[in-house]
């Protein structure tokens, strides 16, 4: 079934989207919840989940790494904690990316969206040499967009924005590609706060001064290097929740795509040009060194093969990406994820920071305009 178009979307190809965020932010929520808007507008994604360590995702994915990878037996294999286990388990998968690039391609005239699930551990896939690869291999091919899930509702103390802002803004410029930050959770307390602190430099000062660590002083400092950063960033508020901002957000990846295609395309088709054989040599040295430090373990080495109800179906369920994954104990059955992050209590998150209180109150003793709670 051809997937139809969204108004105004991109009409050629697939728009691959990362989607990353910190574990708790509402990330695979936020998947969850796309997912179903894109079902729902007759546009069913293609899902890839690259989380070996969620223990149950919330919807059908195409392709999983759960079905290609048994993440507790590579962390019992090479004696491994958790996120030592999905770092070897995310560089066992990229050694067989290719394939899954080839699943893409087939399927990118019926999906106009791919969206793509990381692992809750955000630095285990943003500065690996599999999280590397993975997302240069789909930005040489597909228009490809980063998609920054942060907690509103945890980020109302200044200095807690500031980090995420500093993280987001470290992304960017690792992957440099066109990129969305989230704001998730609005039905708990509206970004609007945020927004204002992006782009009046004086009330973000305000803020800041309720707070008196040594940290605020740093953040302060900080604070002044981002104005670049601000002026091209794109922002929307979504509540995974209650799916406000849906419509916003795929508005904005319209215009990340578009900006892949006229600024960031000629750059990966030049660089293919003039650094091919380089390119692609580093590329390979970087997944053969992958697999030396894998050492000796059980993967089976024939092509990996496609999921034929998949082809055909709008809702196909797992992917025939199956290589060691095996029965789970028991006893590791009974025990949840570190990297779930599906749901969140609106009664555990309505107590706000006491300096967010402060700035509201001092705010409006000044007859200052205050964001909406």
């Amino acid at each position: 079934m051809a997937a139809a178009a969204d108004p105004g979307g991109p009409k050629v190809g697939a728009v691959c989207l990362i989607v990353l965020g910190m574990a708790g932010s509402g990330k695979t929520s936020f998947v969850q919840r796309l997912t179903g808007h894109l079902h729902t507008k007759g546009s069913p994604p293609y899902v890839i989940n690259l989380d070996p360590a969620v223990h149950e995702f919330p919807i059908p994915a195409n392709i999983d790494i759960r079905d290609t990878v048994n993440y507790r037996e590579v962390m019992k294999q090479y004696g491994l904690g958790p996120n030592g286990g999905i770092v070897t388990s995310l560089n066992l998968f990229a050694t067989r990316f290719d394939q899954v690039m080839k699943f893409i391609e087939k399927r990118q005239q019926d999906c106009q969206y791919v969206v793509i699930d990381t692992p809750g551990q955000i630095e285990v896939f943003t500065w690996s040499a599999s999280g590397t690869i993975i997302t240069e291999a789909l930005a040489s091919t597909f228009s490809t967009v980063i998609v920054y899930v942060m907690d509103t509702s945890r980020s109302t103390n200044p200095v807690t924005f500031m980090s995420n802002m500093l993280y987001a803004c470290s992304i960017l410029y690792k992957t440099r590609l066109p990129f969305i930050v989230v704001m998730n959770k609005v039905d708990i307390v509206d970004h609007g706060f945020a927004v204002e602190w992006m782009t009046d430099f004086e009330t973000f000062q305000d803020a800041l001064n309720q707070e008196t660590t040594y940290a605020s002083n740093l953040t302060r400092s900080m604070s002044l290097v981002l104005d670049e950063f601000y002026s091209n960033l794109r922002v929307v508020g979504v509540s995974a929740v209650e799916g406000i901002g849906m419509h916003e957000f795929l508005q904005q990846v319209t215009e990340a795509a578009a900006e892949y295609e006229s600024d960031y395309r000629p750059h990966y088709e030049k660089m293919q040009q003039h650094l091919a054989a380089k390119e692609v040599k580093k590329r390979e040295d970087q997944l053969e060194q992958l697999r030396k430090d894998m050492g000796d373990i059980a993967m089976d080495s024939s092509p990996i093969p496609a999921n034929s109800d998949a082809e055909h179906e709008v809702d196909p369920g797992p992917s025939g990406l199956i290589l060691t994954r095996g029965i789970a104990d028991e006893e590791d059955e009974e025990v949840d994820s570190d990297t779930d992050d599906l749901d969140y209590q609106k009664v555990e998150e309505q107590s706000e920071e006491p300096a967010f209180q402060r700035y509201l109150e001092q705010r409006k003793l000044r007859n200052l305009p205050v964001a909406k709670e």
